[in-house]
């Protein structure tokens, strides 16, 4: 799969910051705060508060959390408040309760009450993720027992700008992340294969799989080959191509009892497939999806449903 999930979190952080993405989501926050390129800056600040005065705050949780969010701190300090240092109390992925200090912040006021804002909105935000995503692990244990083979996958469904951030947070909570975007992996969908037969959505898949191994051998980097299906004829299809060609199988809305039938499937015929269960994941029904055998659930609410999660400064 994805050797973004072997990454501990640090070296996973480090890895998406190089990207550029991060930096850029921060100036953005800056600019939208405090005026283009930062200027004018904080206009209350300028007129109350000396240049000199210092202080010294902590980041505390207001409720019970799953840490996510501490490692965009530093870079966040840099653009928006250069001479505060910013001690980390707990690490990302950290479960704590509520009336715990999460960092703690020194430096002189006026950058602080900068940085203030945009850092709890970054670890609010995140921290929900990491929660809600833990709360599914949590549910998916419980229910599945804590052998269970079925990985927690996140979707495309971020906000748009925060996705790798996102995509970390999910990481914190115990998840695993799908593909980073469109331009890492060829996932065909329903729409790409609309209105064919069963057959025939396996004649086109080939097809596919042809115009990818072409794409590779140009120096293309193509983490992994998926196709959705919606019905079980249309993997019965799939489960006929030759043996690598496809590795994952995404079953949308697929029953419990249809993804146990899939599963069945899948092994008696051998392919080293993966099975990907998708669509009506919540609460209430990853526990008996995850029963059903499959390998990777993936689910849109880890990050379209999460809340963010009440962080507040304490002097």
């Amino acid at each position: 799969g994805n050797s973004l999930n072997d990454l501990p979190l640090p070296e996973l952080y480090a890895h998406l910051s190089r990207s550029g993405l991060i930096t850029r989501l921060l100036e953005l926050a800056r600019d939208e705060d405090l005026g283009f390129d930062g200027k004018p800056g904080d206009l209350t600040c300028q007129v109350t508060l000396e240049e000199s005065h210092a202080m010294e705050t902590k980041v505390m949780s207001r409720a019970e959390l799953v840490t996510a969010g501490l490692a965009v701190l530093p870079e966040a300090a840099k653009i928006f408040a250069p001479n505060v240092t910013v001690e980390p109390k707990v690490q990302d992925g950290q479960k704590v309760p509520k009336g715990t200090a999460l960092a703690v912040l020194r430096g002189p006021s006026h950058q602080m009450l900068r940085l203030e804002r945009v850092a709890l909105n970054m670890i609010g935000r995140l921290s929900g993720i990491a929660t809600k995503t833990n709360q599914f692990h949590q549910e998916m244990i419980k229910m599945a027992g804590q052998d269970c083979r079925a990985k927690l996958l996140d979707t495309r469904k971020t906000t748009p700008g925060l996705r790798v951030l996102e995509k970390y947070a999910v990481r914190c909570g115990g998840g695993y992340c799908h593909r980073m975007g469109l331009h890492e992996a060829v996932l065909i969908k329903d729409n790409h294969i609309a209105g064919l037969q069963p057959s025939e959505v396996a004649e086109r898949v080939k097809q596919a799989v042809e115009r990818t191994n072409k794409l590779k051998a140009e120096g293309v980097e193509v983490k992994f080959f998926e196709v959705e299906v919606d019905t079980i004829d249309q993997l019965r299809a799939l489960l006929t191509l030759p043996d690598g060609s496809i590795d994952f199988i995404l079953c949308d809305n697929f029953t419990p009892d249809m993804l146990e039938m899939a599963v069945k499937l899948r092994d008696a015929s051998g392919k080293k497939i993966l099975l990907e269960a998708s669509g009506g994941v919540n609460m209430e029904t990853i526990g008996e999806i995850a029963k059903s055998g499959v390998d990777r659930i993936s689910v849109g609410g880890l990050t379209h449903q999460a809340v963010s999660i009440d962080v507040g400064l304490d002097a």
